[in-house]
């Protein structure tokens, strides 16, 4: 399985997907890959098309709980620019450029300070991360050896 962790760190915030996949890399699953950028782009969809199951972990605006968790499929933006990438798209160029479709999944964590340039997360926006931790390793307990077994 793969993770995807994006955003800048040096956004406040914004530094929550490499938060969170950092801290995943940190715990040494043996059953996951983790990658941790700035942002998601066109290369990121190699890197999909070798796995069965990916997530993204990005920060999330105005979200409503701590996290959100919601699994997504390919989809094409109007406009493609190096800015613009979606994980809807980085799964629609993995199907186009490589014919592999990935289970996949956006883990969107809550934030609420991107304003200035700073490092280092909101105390609110930490709590969140640690739900999201704990959601995520749950989850991954019961899905991958599902996976596992339907790979076999």
């Amino acid at each position: 399985m793969l993770l995807i962790g994006y955003g800048n760190p040096g956004r406040g915030d914004d530094g929550l997907g490499p938060a969170f996949s950092e801290g995943m890399a940190a715990r040494g699953l043996p059953v996951l890959d983790v990658d941790t950028d700035y942002q998601l782009v066109a290369e990121h969809a190699l890197t999909v098309s070798g796995h069965d199951l990916v997530v993204f972990a990005d920060a999330e605006i105005n979200g409503e709980e701590a996290f959100s968790f919601r699994e997504v499929s390919p989809g094409a933006p109007e406009v493609l620019g190096s800015h613009s990438l979606v994980p809807e798209t980085v799964l629609a160029l993995c199907e186009t450029l490589y014919g592999a479709s990935p289970r996949a999944f956006v883990l969107g964590i809550s934030g609420y300070d991107y304003g200035e340039v700073k490092e280092g997360l909101s105390d609110k926006a930490a709590v969140n991360l640690a739900e999201a931790e704990t959601f995520f390793l749950n989850w991954l307990a019961e899905t991958v050896p599902l996976e596992a077994a339907a790979h076999a």
